[in-house]
């Protein structure tokens, strides 16, 4: 499946490249008028489909490989205190909005929102839902912490109607649990599955690293194959980002235990035989779905996208954010809450959305966006689709995929029906994507490519 040599050459184990889940990348929010914002609210039309998502930053425990904007707590004085500004955002949100909008998806995501009380859970679901009710076909899903579940939270949640819950793996290995400061046993996970599915919800996904201290295949083997036991749904495999200078509890992780570039594909190559033996379906570079699941039901119709919670099928042009460091997507661009709970809080008290920074879309960064986002969900560029859509000449596209051709050589096929990444080169899609990137690319700004 992977030629190392041509890899090597290609730059794949040297360079470090965005995820790409949003165009421009994140690390290019500047600061907005003040206004701004407001007015793309407003333009948002009567009876739209929206997604929102909730973000909950509290954790009773950090762990270390984590780079999320997160805090830890012993008490739930400030995560009640958090709740309350949520519902004032909430209502700030709603007033400044257009009448009808309803949610194609909801997704609470931390932090820990399982750290939420039945209480807080009920109240907090019943106020969004009734400021904009899920559609006939929407989903809401909760990230859930194995150690932050109970029966009560499981019944509220259940009861407040979610549909498809998440669970955070990252490794099964006491030695590498250690290691990152996540010491979560089999037993505890396989318990808090047990619940998601006692309690009606039939769709699960779970998370799991790669990259690891001390992760090598035989042990991420035997992760995987205790995952599949717990009969996922879906499954994302994500690379590990080390960035001390970035996320200081890193510093914590044994620098030498951390596994080189060429062998963090070992692994994720490992890891991707299994569920693909398993049968799943992979769906774009990193997500792997049983191909019933929505998702593998949308990459097959080529409806697959990409927004700030990776891989998605959900078609809404706008997804909206609630609470600190929370990010909205609008037609017009992008718009940021303040990372920071006191600065966030502080907003809200004021009576004004936390809006910090975000980026206003150009032209160009209308197409560049989608193709990199057809990219990194079909491993393709349609030409067809930016004639139509953009405006843009068969000389344009040619001029355009020229020197990636040049760059890329086999791992890219280019005609006059676009551009078309290989099998043996879709480990370098990040990299080809970062191609056609127009902002400036600071490498330590981001993951390893592979």
């Amino acid at each position: 499946m992977k030629n190392l040599t041509q890899l090597r050459q290609l730059g794949l184990f040297d360079a470090r490249v965005p995820r790409y889940t949003s165009y421009p990348p994140a690390t290019q929010f500047k600061g907005l008028a003040p206004d701004l914002p407001h007015a793309w609210l407003r333009a948002v039309p009567q009876g739209a489909q929206i997604s929102l998502y909730v973000h909950v930053p509290f954790c009773r425990r950090l762990c270390w490989f984590c780079a999320c904007r997160t805090q830890g707590t012993s008490t739930m004085s400030p995560v009640a205190g958090y709740v309350q500004t949520l519902l004032a955002e909430l209502e700030l949100l709603r007033d400044a909005l257009p009448q009808g909008v309803t949610l194609s998806r909801l997704h609470w995501g931390g932090g820990t929102p399982t750290l939420l009380d039945p209480q807080m859970i009920a109240r907090l679901a019943g106020a969004i839902m009734d400021a904009f009710p899920l559609c006939h076909d929407g989903e809401f899903s909760v990230e859930i912490d194995p150690s932050e579940i109970d029966a009560a939270r499981m019944r509220a949640l259940a009861r407040a109607g979610m549909t498809r819950a998440s669970i955070g793996v990252q490794d099964f290995d006491p030695l590498i649990q250690q290691a990152i400061g996540r010491e979560q046993g089999f037993q505890a996970t396989a318990e808090a599955v047990r619940l998601i599915r006692d309690h009606g919800i039939a769709s699960l996904n779970a998370d799991i690293l790669y990259g690891l201290p001390h992760q090598t295949p035989a042990r991420m083997s035997d992760t995987v194959q205790k995952l599949l036991a717990l009969s996922p749904d879906r499954v994302a495999l994500y690379g590990y980002a080390h960035v001390p200078w970035m996320s200081k509890r890193q510093v914590m992780i044994p620098d030498d235990a951390l596994p080189g570039n060429e062998a963090r594909l070992d692994l994720f190559d490992t890891a991707r035989a299994l569920f693909q033996a398993d049968g799943f379906d992979q769906i774009g570079i990193d997500h792997f779905a049983r191909p019933d699941d929505r998702l593998a039901v949308a990459a097959r119709a080529g409806r697959l996208r990409r927004n700030f919670q990776g891989y998605t099928d959900d078609q809404a042009q706008i997804l909206l954010g609630l609470g600190a460091s929370s990010i909205a997507r609008l037609p017009q661009g992008y718009v940021q809450n303040a990372p920071a709970t006191q600065a966030y809080t502080a907003a809200i008290r004021d009576g004004r959305l936390p809006h910090a920074r975000g980026h206003a879309f150009t032209a160009e960064d209308h197409w560049r966006g989608r193709m990199i986002e057809a990219l990194m969900c079909d491993f393709e560029i349609d030409a067809l689709e930016f004639v139509l859509d953009h405006g843009m000449t068969a000389a344009d596209l040619k001029a355009l995929f020229a020197p990636i051709a040049a760059r890329f050589g086999e791992a890219v096929q280019v005609g006059p029906s676009g551009l078309r990444i290989t099998e043996t080169g879709r480990p370098l899609t990040r990299m080809i994507a970062n191609a056609l990137d127009a902002y400036a690319c600071a490498p330590t700004g981001h993951s390893p490519a592979v």
